[in-house]
């Protein structure tokens, strides 16, 4: 959707302002990220320039549309999970993409159908990148926290330490993780 849009301003900015009735750079930086946003967390402004949009024959309104599209498919396959509606349902919006005449899209729908039984197979079990985002960002960590290592196996262990989440080492380094009474039997008299 994002290059759809990017293309549409570089080719025809006067157009997009003209359509979604923004004569200001402000309107339409609001369309802008009212086209990334749900719905429901429009405010009145990005609100009144979606409409605009709407009511417009622009290609970013039919990226919008697409996107919503895509966005309902998956949510309807993770209510419902059932493989075979969720594969009906994408289908039928993979021979939308096709057939819009926006080159992104029909990328899209084309990676889509290579990868079709893994892509249902995510949408049936709710998976995001959530997981592997958050792994980059601990791996992220451990790289800063690696720098002035001189060897590569320094950051990898730093690396395995930091992702592998031990509980049982202490929050202090320098304190010892097993107390030093640990192992000796402490006589009384």
């Amino acid at each position: 959707m994002d290059a759809v849009r990017r293309e549409e301003m570089r080719t025809s900015a006067a157009a997009v302002r003209e359509a979604v009735g923004a004569t200001d750079r402000q309107g339409v930086k609001r369309l802008f990220w009212a086209m990334r946003k749900n719905p429901e967390q429009w405010n009145r402004k990005q609100t009144d320039a979606m409409h605009w949009l709407q009511r417009s024959n622009l290609k970013s309104a039919r990226a919008w549309r697409l996107k919503q599209g895509l966005r309902e498919v998956y949510a309807h396959a993770v209510r419902s999970n059932d493989e075979a509606l969720a594969r009906q349902a994408l289908n039928a919006w993979l021979s939308w993409a096709r057939r819009c005449r926006l080159e992104p899209f029909k990328r899209l729908a084309k990676t889509l159908i290579e990868r079709l039984d893994g892509v249902l197979q995510g949408m049936l079990d709710g998976r995001s990148n959530a997981f592997v985002e958050a792994m980059n960002g601990l791996l992220q960590q451990a790289k800063t926290a690696a720098r002035g290592f001189r060897k590569t196996e320094n950051f990898i262990a730093i690396a395995y330490l930091r992702m592998s989440k031990l509980k049982h080492l202490p929050a202090n380094p320098l304190a010892p993780a097993v107390p030093r009474s640990f192992g000796h039997y402490v006589h009384r008299i």
